[in-house]
């Protein structure tokens, strides 16, 4: 199983805002004291220019539009409702707002068809909604697909039983263990797995700072590490700068990128930096609306597409 994809699919955003009802518990977004409209066409801007960059190393990149009747403020984060799977498989995700429910659209699936993709099977946990259980996609899951490992760091978003049934339902070993932030000198759960780690073929990206018990933080080292990959350390102040949002993409002749922010990328220090670059180049593009606003990042713009070609 390949752990790295050619092809993403992003949504355009069409009415980007700092989304009211994720703020309860993502301590990553900030207020800005602009209009909305401002904020959206900044954040379109800004998503463009990121394509664009994108498109430029020869990765596949597919653009859905958001529509502005939805009022999906953070339909520009696509991985979190969605994951794609290379037997055909597609998971789809129960997700923590309320208004973030939308942003699940068919349209998204027929765009993957109308590619050249097949979609054998959808796997829908969406009713655990009704519970009160949720587990945001490949924001709360980081998937080490090659070694068939996944890890979950568990939060409000991230339900530990749903986890162990989405491993058991695609074939994962769950890896568990909770990672927290400093907020106004309390330590609370961090939102999504998917700011602190970033899993990489043959590298692991990770603030093992932010993983307070000793036992657990042990364990996610050793799974790595026994998974090949080298484990690149940053820090907590490292992790607000989204340099835990990465994600690794290659283009059309297989060459690999690791795609992230340009304040992550600014972020890292030399020694991170040449760390990464031993095995791919960087690419990395502002988006300081859409993350000081979202409170997520580039990883969480892309949703990897993993799918067969359809004959």
């Amino acid at each position: 199983m390949k752990q790295v994809t050619d092809t993403v699919l992003m949504v355009r955003p069409a009415a980007f805002r700092m989304n009211e009802q994720t703020a309860v518990n993502n301590y990553f977004q900030e207020d800005v004291s602009l209009k909305n409209e401002e904020i959206n066409l900044k954040a379109q801007q800004e998503f463009d220019a990121f394509v664009d960059k994108l498109k430029a190393a020869d990765v596949g990149v597919l653009v859905l539009q958001d529509k502005k009747e939805l009022d999906t403020p953070d339909s520009i984060f696509p991985n979190n409702w969605v994951s794609t799977h290379a037997n055909g498989d597609v998971g789809v995700y129960p997700m923590y707002a309320e208004n973030r429910r939308r942003e699940r659209r068919n349209e998204f699936f027929e765009l993957l068809e109308d590619s050249g993709f097949e979609i054998k099977n959808v796997v829908d946990y969406t009713e655990a909604e009704e519970e009160g259980v949720f587990l945001e996609g490949t924001g709360s899951i980081i998937l080490d697909r090659e070694n068939e490992k996944a890890y979950c760091a568990l939060s409000a978003r991230a339900d530990e039983d749903l986890f162990v049934e989405f491993c058991e339902d695609f074939g994962y070993l769950p890896v568990i263990f909770t990672a927290y932030q400093s907020v106004a000198s309390k330590r609370l759960p961090i939102y999504h797995t998917n700011v602190m780690m970033c899993i990489a073929e043959e590298f692991a990206v990770i603030c093992l700072e932010s993983i307070d018990d000793k036992k657990e933080r042990k364990l996610v080292v050793k799974q790595l590490k026994e998974s090949g990959k080298e484990v690149i350390a940053i820090s907590e102040k490292q992790m607000h700068q989204f340099a835990g949002n990465m994600l690794q993409v290659k283009n059309n002749a297989g060459k690999k990128y690791l795609v992230m922010s340009a304040s992550a990328h600014n972020a890292l220090k030399e020694n991170q930096i040449e760390a990464i670059t031993k095995y791919c180049d960087i690419l990395s593009s502002d988006l300081e609306t859409i993350e000081t606003c979202g409170g997520g990042s580039a990883r969480c713009m892309m949703a990897e597409i993993f799918l067969p070609k359809a004959n």
